[in-house]
């Protein structure tokens, strides 16, 4: 069995880590970073970006930037317009109420934008490992739904990784924590705010056990947030002082975007900042300048209202697990966001001066705890044992658009319940079981999951036949809901997947592509490289043949001049392969080498002809020799020959 990842997949950045030698260990991406943008950026060409290139380029090529994808997996059209408003490319209405991405006429699922960001992170960890690696445990918001759960997995799944378990963050954050502080029993409190995701866990650890007794949150609630809150600010600024609208340019609102991101992260460490934007728009009096100084009380005033809408669901994990503030023994701050002052405080306000454990970096515990869970699932982690829970209420409709709740909020899982109902009318023959999940007492105030028909109930009065329904929530929290009519026996079921998502053909079709695309853009890169080579090669080429035309047989000159044509000609070929240009580099190449076989040959033979004598180079040709003429042995060819010796030496230059 091969090495299993853990990975810890955000809407802004994400990070991927594996256990060496029993630790979890962060593997740096290929551009040295320890976590990649979750951002997705595709080219007039075709190429695809991801991570950091991508994010380069996100100013000038807005419209085929994706970022903040993970905002709309798993989610339903109508759930999404503040999210879809927000965002420079183009989201169109998906099957089944889905929300699709269009990209230079082409459309991507969420499911497929994250597998980009997923085969990123595998590739970076093949090329760290060593070796092929298909298998990850991914982690997820606690407060995702069994929807989100389900479109992750779909993702790991097209990016070519089995996905052994989903696990949330926070749970991931506290393995990372506690993985060697298990020596004595403790509650902790796991405190994420992420880019576009707040989640709050109590956890009690000891004696390798990991149980989770409570976990809230909002799953539109994270540092993107703040960064929207001033951007807002910064437009109307502009618009009250130059009477434009920045919002209505997509290019403008994206450097809009990038510089609130740097001043939110220089004013958690400064009082004050200034942002400068030179050249953010123009009109027909010229062009236009953002300038702007911002305090930190400024930015704490325009987002405060965001700073205390973390604080209920920390109320609300208390209370769930019967618990007081002051009988947290740890608090565990996790995700960049945390870093913000105001939020520190508030959490400091609310525990009565308790400050926060800073033992874990924001940035990695999730995915170190993601590595560990691999490890256990892997074989490598022993005596250890994670309990975690359900975010939120699962049952039916029943009679009177009422939510029957079958699994209550914070039950361990996996975890399986079953409930009996009947007919409401008579001469009932089918029913529909319509699956929510939530705490509102009405059914329409709650996530619908899906619905399915159990058919065939033989004509009865009201009451009369049993219809037994079971839920069952797997270790990844995952559910599947099972109908059953205990008269005939007669059942049907329902895996709950993506709303209007993906079947199982539809993740394996785009699963190849994915495998299709992965190879478009090593061939990519192959190209890239090679016509660096061959640029070189031609370079070396003209210089050997503009310095020593001279020594260099006419045939040869004919037959690298041809060689070389060709070459320039492979170069502007948008279709070639890497092998047929591999081929033109390596015919050049060798007359390259017969050139210079023939050029030292002919130097050789005219240093040794009696006729030929070696001038003598005036002392003003040489500023580095004030005092005597230095007199050629033979003329220069890159290098100086010399003619009174000549050594035999048993080898050969090797290039």
């Amino acid at each position: 069995m091969g090495k299993v990842i853990g990975i810890d997949l955000g809407t802004t950045n994400s990070c991927v880590a594996v256990l060496e030698g029993g630790k979890p260990v962060v593997i740096a991406n290929s551009e040295g970073g320890r976590t990649t943008p979750s951002i997705v950026g595709f080219g007039k060409t075709g190429e695809r970006l991801v991570g950091q290139l991508a994010k380069r380029q996100a100013v000038t090529n807005a419209e085929n930037t994706v970022y903040s994808i993970k905002r709309f997996i798993g989610r339903r059209w109508h759930d999404t317009e503040d999210e879809r408003d927000r965002v420079p490319y183009n989201c169109t209405k998906g099957k089944d109420d889905t929300v699709d991405v269009q990209i230079r006429g082409r459309l991507y699922t969420p499911q497929e934008i994250s597998a980009m960001i997923l085969q990123k992170l595998k590739q970076d960890a093949e090329a760290y490992l060593g070796e092929s690696v298909t298998q990850a445990v991914i982690t997820v918001p606690a407060y995702f739904t069994d929807a989100q759960r389900q479109a992750t997995k779909d993702a790991g799944t097209i990016a070519g990784l089995e996905v052994l378990r989903i696990i949330n963050e926070p749970t991931a954050a506290a393995l990372s924590y506690g993985l060697e502080k298990q020596d004595h029993d403790q509650r902790i409190l796991v405190f994420d705010l992420g880019g576009g995701t707040f989640d709050v866990s109590i956890l009690q650890l000891g004696e390798g056990v990991f149980e989770v007794k409570a976990t809230s949150g909002n799953n539109h609630l994270g540092g993107d947030d703040f960064d929207n809150v001033l951007v807002r600010w910064l437009i109307d600024n502009f618009r009250e002082r130059d009477g434009i609208d920045l919002a209505a340019d997509k290019m403008a609102l994206q450097r809009l975007r990038e510089a609130a991101e740097k001043a939110k992260i220089e004013l958690s460490t400064m009082l004050s900042t200034s942002i400068n934007l030179p050249f953010i728009t123009a009109d027909e009096t010229g062009p236009k300048h953002l300038e702007v100084e911002l305090t930190r009380a400024k930015l704490e005033d325009l987002t405060n209202h965001l700073v205390q809408a973390t604080i209920d669901p920390v109320a609300q994990a208390l209370a769930d697990s019967n618990l007081t503030p002051d009988q947290i023994d740890r608090i565990i701050l996790v995700g960049g966001s945390t870093r913000i002052p105001a939020v520190q405080d508030a959490i400091k306000t609310f525990f009565k001066g308790k400050l926060p454990d800073r033992s874990v970096n924001p940035d990695e515990a999730v995915a170190l705890g993601a590595a560990i869970q691999a490890g256990v699932l892997g074989g490598e982690v022993k005596d250890l044992l994670l309990l975690d829970v359900t975010p939120l209420s699962l049952g039916i409709e029943t009679l009177g658009e009422v939510f029957t709740k079958i699994i209550e909020r914070n039950t361990t899982i996996p975890t399986s319940k079953t409930q009996t109902f009947s007919t409401a009318t008579d001469g009932q023959t089918s029913v529909e079981i319509h699956v929510l999940q939530g705490e509102r007492a009405m059914a329409k105030d709650n996530k619908s999951l899906g619905k399915f028909q159990l058919t065939g109930i033989p004509p009865a009065p009201r009451g009369v036949p049993q219809i037994e329904v079971s839920f069952e929530i797997d270790a990844n929290g995952i559910l599947k809901v099972a109908a059953r009519d205990k008269g005939t026996g007669r059942e049907q079921s329902i895996q709950i997947s993506n709303t209007g998502g993906l079947s199982e053909a539809e993740v394996e079709r785009m699963r190849q592509e994915a495998e299709l695309y992965a190879d478009e853009d090593e061939q990519r890169k192959q190209l890239v490289t090679l016509r660096n080579q061959a640029d070189t090669l031609l370079y070396s080429y003209e210089s050997t043949l503009r310095d020593n035309a001279h020594f260099i047989q006419d045939g040869l000159k004919e037959q690298s001049a041809q060689r070389a044509t060709e070459l320039k000609a492979a170069l502007i070929n948008r279709s070639i392969t890497p092998e047929s240009l591999r081929q033109h580099i390596e015919s050049l190449q060798q007359l390259l080498f017969l050139m210079g076989e023939s050029m030292y040959q002919k130097a050789q033979d005219r240093s040794h002809d009696p006729i030929y004598t070696s001038p003598t180079v005036p002392t003003a040709a040489m500023p580095w020799q004030e005092t005597e003429p230095m007199p050629y042995a033979t003329e220069t060819l890159e290098a100086d020959f010399v003619t009174d010796e000549t050594i035999t030496a048993e080898y050969e230059a090797v290039d």
